[in-house]
């Protein structure tokens, strides 16, 4: 459980900051760049620039979210998760944008160049051997992370005891199997409009951030 005592600052559902974090920290802006989804469909998915590295979904906490995860914690505690899955518990409140954005780069460390030296390249470096709950919720919403890992799309969820498989995907359809995923988690709240999904893309060389 989070220490309630120890709390952040939310990371605000916004690619120019969640841009600015990363810059700030070691990923280099012609490596990677977060964008907005504007929606679901088909033709909406096609206009976020690719190729998408991973994908961050941000949704509310209700009484039947907090109840499925408390269930899918009971149905995978036999399993054990692949070893090449960059995982993380949540030990402080209000992080789990932060664990969200660590989710994906972690996953993607073989895809991009970190910069030698930086805040993220020591803390890969230094926590990638280690157990989730050695590695360092009290808002209403949380952020989540979806990557493609040995061709399966995984659900990174600070907040759950290991990642949770949705079934085979592969790099290029990463966004469309996470749009998936995410309508259904949608269609469980259909009254809220508090959503937002984020794509985390490499960067072609040779634009401008």
């Amino acid at each position: 459980m989070a220490d309630i005592a120890k709390k952040w600052l939310p990371l605000e559902a916004n690619p120019d900051v969640m841009n600015q974090f990363l810059w700030s920290r070691g990923v280099p802006p012609d490596e990677v760049e977060c964008y907005d989804v504007y929606g679901l469909d088909e033709e909406l998915l096609e206009m976020v620039p690719k190729p998408v590295l991973a994908v961050l979904f941000l949704y509310p906490l209700t009484s039947q979210s907090e109840a499925e995860r408390v269930q899918q914690d009971s149905e995978t505690k036999v399993q054990d998760p692949t070893s090449t899955i960059y995982f993380m518990k949540q030990t402080v409140g209000n992080a789990c944008g932060t664990i969200g954005l660590l989710h994906a780069i972690g996953n993607i460390t073989s895809e991009i160049k970190l910069d030698e030296g930086s805040f993220l390249d020591k803390f890969f470096k230094s926590t990638a051997c280690m157990d989730p709950m050695e590695v360092p919720v009290n808002v209403d919403t949380h952020f989540i992370c979806f990557t493609c890992v040995d061709g399966q799309l995984y659900e990174l969820d600070g907040r759950k005891s290991r990642p949770i498989s949705h079934g085979a995907s592969t790099p290029s359809s990463l966004l469309q199997d996470a749009a998936k995923v995410i309508q259904k988690m949608m269609q469980k709240n259909p009254d809220s409009m508090n959503f937002n999904v984020i794509a985390i893309s490499k960067r072609v060389k040779g634009d401008a951030p």
